[in-house]
């Protein structure tokens, strides 16, 4: 949550009018904002100004300014005068919709306090998945002035039937963090609320708020307003961004390792400090980095804590709070902490590792110097070698201003269907004016009336596969033609599957004492036995039993442990990111690139060259070498982990269709490795024809399993669409379960009922989002137009020597890795020695 503006007001500023409760005018409200401001020693700044007056005009819009710029005081201040245009403070006239409930806490808060300041009658409340069965029916009971929810709740509202009682008289929505959704499914969930609400009350103002985007007019758009205003505050924010140096660099890198040899430099630099974040790009990488730093400094304790999505709730408010109130020295966490809410104490954050997109970098940086005016300082800590590079990179492109875009989906027609129960549930709705209500809604301009009509029959009588089942038949329509769901047990079990958030399967874990510590995937925790040792919460735990979906632990007396393994923790390159790393290696080699890093750097770059050649803007880099275990070939295109995983497979089936072999293959986000048992010449065998796009979806489609890989995306898509219902409260269904069922839906539909748009955008979903066809088409087009440079290898390069571990890494134990890494370090480097 960003805090209003720290500019001192002019010495011998008049006194502002106290506001009364009878009267609202425009002019009050204005000037019981310029009061509180005036008791903080601030006042407002000229984008905020700008928001006001566009909000007063009725115009809707996107704000987009640094982390801690007063983007919160802007669109909430405008809400609070375009009320008193409007008349008196009533109840539900306001909305504000946040993507994380940590930050919809801190915002209610927040706006509650301007808002009872300018008058007693515009408070706040907060619904959430979090509020009780008591809260929420005070809260229908006597609705307050402004509600701070999340997209699923939002959803869940609409889909009471006094939906339009309730919410006709909002005059204004606002939805903060907009980048965050803005790429997602829960973005679409939340066109499709906006259009609803449109339709329930006309002449609505919405207003995007965010920090971190790239494509402004789209994200403005989406947001499914004609002619947005579009507010941006130039007001100089200041990103420190350095980077932890270690004492040296190995000349050969490898991937995998946590950077904990980074230990002691991280420990100096939290000391400097008064309050620091840790941040990590996954779980696991948090729960080791915070048991090494509490094992090191056991003085600690107490005034260092843990924080990731995983810990049970109260945990987490506790961290919270005590890291709002100063009393914590450091916080290890992951993007748990990363969006809006106001840390002020922080002065200091730490990425483990690269961060892999400017967009992130400074969301993360932006937790400290949470303030206008104040410095946002952030320090990149390299887990190996060739992330300098990217801490170089990271650097260059957050100063150039080269911000990732998101990019809404496109017609994804889960969600669609969800939303058609939702709405029938809530007001009903006549079909007519339902798509072209739909269609306002960014996401589906281009929806054609035979895909909507299909996603009413799928809603209506399940489809053509599912007639004969009458738990699919939830929508039907009244003698009026007016679509409604008359089934109750259909209306409860939607109303528990609102939402577009589809988890892996996770159990509860708890001390056999019966205290909750957190939750943990399934995956992970059916792979031990009895008496089997984990760390999560920061502790060594072991397993006693699993049952009924919770996994029953007691503190370890050994400290050695398994680290669970979450989900999504392989986050690839962005773009902006690679194009940047190119151009620094270019200037690299011409002696241009000056700095620290770039000296620790110089041992593995010189090697790299000598061996072989350096990659850029301009050059190819592709490397071939013979050994014991066949025919390699490294190519590094810099396109990230996504992009190189389909080129990998791409190549390796256009070599196989020509002549048959069978080929291992690894990526990383530089570049990926095949290898052929089979003799094999490269250098005549990697031609342009290799890189051709010409037939890129076909061969796609035919170099990957992707049935499999679409089989797999559907379970996703089954959970939102409701043909798979995850489970009530307290019974929910293993990720096993889910998957058979999801399985089953998806073979009945491909074998009768091969017109399903469901299985349609699975095939979507794997090209664009598992395989990113678009990046894979641009990076086979930058290839081609690169000039190639074939190296041949008598040893691994330094580039090529992480493919190498990568590929051991699938079938090695981590003992057995780490012998064979240790040994072949040391003929590597030996032979280093020597040529240099």
């Amino acid at each position: 949550m960003e805090r209003s503006l720290p500019t001192p007001q002019p010495a011998g500023a008049r006194a502002l009018p106290t506001i009364g409760t009878r009267r609202f005018s425009q002019r009050q409200a204005r000037l019981g904002l310029e009061r509180w401001l005036a008791e903080h020693g601030w006042q407002a700044f000229r984008f905020q100004r700008q928001v006001w007056r566009a909000m007063l005009e009725a115009r809707s819009g996107l704000l987009h300014a640094s982390t801690g710029a007063g983007k919160t005081l802007a669109v909430w201040g405008g809400a609070l005068l375009r009320t008193a245009r409007l008349g008196e403070p009533q109840p539900m006239q306001v909305l504000w919709i946040t993507p994380m409930r940590a930050l919809a806490a801190d915002t209610a808060a927040s706006i509650d306090t301007i808002g009872a300041a300018v008058d007693p009658r515009c408070r706040v409340a907060l619904r959430s998945g979090d509020t009780t069965p008591a809260e929420r029916r005070r809260l229908d009971r006597h609705p307050p002035f402004a509600l701070v929810t999340t997209p699923e709740t939002l959803s869940l509202m609409l889909s009471q039937p006094a939906a339009q009682a309730r919410l006709a008289a909002i005059h204004t929505v606002i939805i903060d963090e907009w980048h965050e959704l803005l790429g997602n499914k829960r973005g679409v969930q939340v066109q499709l609320a906006l259009a609803r609400l449109r339709r329930l009350t006309p002449g609505l103002v919405v207003w995007g708020v965010s920090a971190t985007l790239g494509n402004l007019d789209e994200a403005a758009r989406a947001l499914g307003t004609d002619a947005p205003v579009l507010v941006g505050a130039r007001l100089g924010k200041q990103h420190r961004i350095d980077t932890l140096l270690p004492a040296s660099t190995e000349r050969f890198p490898w991937g995998g390792h946590l950077g904990i040899r980074m230990l002691e430099p991280v420990i100096a630099d939290i000391e400097a400090h008064r309050s620091t974040l840790v941040f990590t790009n996954t779980r696991s990488q948090a729960e080791r980095w915070y048991h090494e730093l509490l094992t090191r400094r056991p003085d600690w304790a107490g005034t260092i804590a843990l924080h990731h999505g995983s810990l049970d709730i109260e945990v987490r408010r506790w961290v919270e709070r005590a890291l709002k109130q100063g009393l914590l020295r450091c916080v290890v966490c992951t993007s748990s902490l990363d969006l809006g809410v106001d840390f002020s104490p922080v002065e200091r954050v730490l990425q483990i590792g690269s961060p892999k997109g400017v967009a992130r970098l400074l969301q993360r940086a932006g937790r400290s110097g949470h303030s206008p005016g104040g410095i946002s300082r952030i320090g990149i800590v390299p887990t190996h070698a060739l992330e300098l590079i990217e801490a170089v990179a990271a650097r260059r492109a957050a100063r150039a201003g080269r911000i990732e875009r998101r990019t809404p989906p496109e017609l994804p027609m889960d969600v669609l269907t969800q939303h058609l129960v939702t709405v029938a549930l809530g007001t009903g709705f006549d079909a007519d004016a339902l798509y072209d209500e739909v269609c306002s809604a960014h996401s589906y301009r281009s929806l054609s009336r035979a895909a909507f009509d299909w996603a009413l029959d799928f809603v209506g009588r399940g489809g053509a596969s599912l007639t004969a089942y009458p738990e699919y038949r939830r929508v039907t329509a009244d003698e009026h033609d007016r679509y409604r769901v008359e089934d109750a047990a259909i209306a409860r079990r939607h109303r528990q599957s609102i939402g577009t958030i589809v988890a892996d399967a996770a159990i509860l874990v708890r001390f056999m004492s019966g205290a909750r510590i957190g939750t943990i995937e399934e995956s992970f925790i059916a792979r031990l036995r009895r008496g089997d040792r984990f760390m999560f919460a920061g502790r060594v735990l072991e397993l006693a039993r699993i049952e009924d979906m919770t996994a029953w632990v007691r503190p370890a007396k050994s400290k050695r442990a398994a680290v669970p393994r979450w989900g999504g923790g392989k986050m690839p390159l962005s773009n902006e990111m690679a194009e940047t790393m190119l151009e620094c290696m270019a200037q690299i080699e011409q002696g241009r690139l000056h700095g620290a890093e770039t000296r620790l750097l110089a041992p593995l770059m010189t090697l790299q060259m000598r061996w072989s050649a350096l990659p850029g803007p301009g050059r190819l880099l592709v490397e071939h070498m013979h050994s014991r275990e066949g025919e390699h070939l490294f190519v590094h295109p810099f396109a990230g982990r996504l992009v190189h995983t389909g080129l990998a497979a791409l190549l390796a089936w256009r070599v196989a269709r020509e002549r048959p072999a069978t080929f291992s293959i690894s990526v990383n986000d530089y570049g990926f490795e095949l290898l052929c048992p089979e003799p094999l010449d490269w250098s005549e065998r990697f031609s342009p024809a290799l890189l051709d796009d010409t037939d890129l979806l076909d061969d796609v489609l035919a170099s990957l399993n992707a049935a499999e890989l679409s089989q797999r995306r559907f379970r996703e898509i089954a959970r939102i669409s409701g043909l798979v219902f995850q489970g009530h409260p307290g019974a929910a269904r293993s990720a096993r379960q889910l998957q058979a069922s999801a399985s089953l839906f998806f073979q009945v539909f491909r074998d009768h009922d091969r017109d399903n748009l469901l299985l349609d955008q699975a095939r979507r979903e794997v090209l664009a989002q598992e395989l990113e066809i678009d990046r894979l088409r641009t990076a086979l087009a930058a290839m081609r137009a690169r000039e190639l440079a074939l190296v041949t290898l008598r040893r691994p390069s330094p580039f090529a020597f992480p493919l190498m571990v990568e590929r051991f890494r699938e079938r090695l134990t981590t003992e057995k890795l780490g012998d064979r890494i240790a040994r072949m370090l040391r003929d590597l480097e030996a032979q280093a020695d020597r040529d240099l």
